[in-house]
């Protein structure tokens, strides 16, 4: 399975139903909260991405809670 990371927020609601969704479908993946980790917020200022949740599956981006595509890539 390709690597998972999930960019998230502290107060994002969509982050909190993308993380539970993974862990529903045993789908392993790595959280970077971009309120408490400077890397993951200049990643993100850095790549121009505006939103999270933004999800990382192999080198795909994924933002927002797009179950069709997450979905799709993950083979779900």
């Amino acid at each position: 399975m390709e690597n998972v990371t999930v960019y998230t927020s502290t107060s994002c609601h969509y982050c909190t139903m993308i993380k539970d969704y993974l862990r529903e479908n045993n789908v392993q993946f790595v959280e970077k909260n971009v309120d408490e980790d400077p890397e993951a917020r200049a990643f993100l200022i850095k790549n121009r991405i505006m939103g999270v949740p933004t999800t990382y599956i192999g080198d795909v981006q994924v933002t927002g809670f797009d179950k069709e595509k997450i979905d799709e890539l993950l083979g779900l």
